[in-house]
């Protein structure tokens, strides 16, 4: 793991193919609500739902690096950092071991200098008050002063499918994340499901519309 700093983190836990969505979908996608994507691509990707934004009006949209980390541990997280590329998420399972702060003021910013799209972490993070107006979207389950260790020994994976409750994140996937919670969709439906939502919002501005002109949800949906 050891190496110059232009070297990327190396080992046999750590990917190195990652089949990103064309930009200009996960550009459209940054527009996009969470439900709606969800909702357009058959009600899939649903991360869990304790998992939200740190600071109400942050948001985030790129593609999935996924890390395994060892519970109580944030060594696979830094090595991340620079495995992951420009506008990459890194989507972070800890093994259930949800109660330490992995992620702080210092990771954010080795994150953003990196030019990362952000962190969603299923686990906890600190320095709340300072990452809510640091310019880089953090989504965990919340805040935990409780410190991490180091473990070199400790195996983890990045760029390898990983589980979220019930759901697959694989590398590549189009991750995003509002108040409402994170969607993960799948690359390879990526642009199927973006178009479809763009098409889900501009049929519900009309049902709005229909709402505001006194219209009942009844008549509307036909119910």
């Amino acid at each position: 793991m050891s190496g110059t700093s232009l070297e990327k983190p190396a080992g046999p836990t750590i990917g190195t193919e990652v089949n990103r969505p064309d930009a200009a979908v996960v550009e459209t996608a940054r527009g996009l609500p969470t439900a709606t994507l969800h909702e357009a691509g058959g009600r899939i990707g649903v991360m869990p739902s304790a998992i939200k934004p740190v600071a109400p009006g942050m948001k985030l949209c790129g593609t999935a690096v996924t890390v395994d980390s060892p519970g109580g541990d944030n060594l696979w997280l830094h090595r991340a950092l620079y495995v992951a590329e420009p506008g990459d998420v890194l989507v972070v399972h800890v093994r259930g071991a949800h109660d330490f702060g992995y992620w702080g003021e210092i990771m954010s910013l080795a994150a953003k200098v990196r030019g990362l799209g952000g962190l969603v972490l299923d686990g906890c993070v600190r320095d709340g008050a300072i990452l809510a107006d640091f310019g880089l979207p953090v989504f965990a389950r919340g805040l935990c002063i409780r410190g991490t260790g180091k473990d070199y020994g400790a195996r983890g994976w990045i760029n390898f499918p990983t589980l979220f409750d019930d759901l697959v994140v694989n590398p590549g996937d189009l991750i995003v994340g509002d108040i409402d919670g994170v969607v993960a969709i799948p690359s390879a439906r990526a642009r199927q499901v973006v178009d479809a939502a763009v098409q889900r919002e501009q049929k519900e501005a009309l049902i709005l519309d229909r709402l505001r002109q006194g219209e009942r949800t009844l008549e509307v949906y036909n119910f």
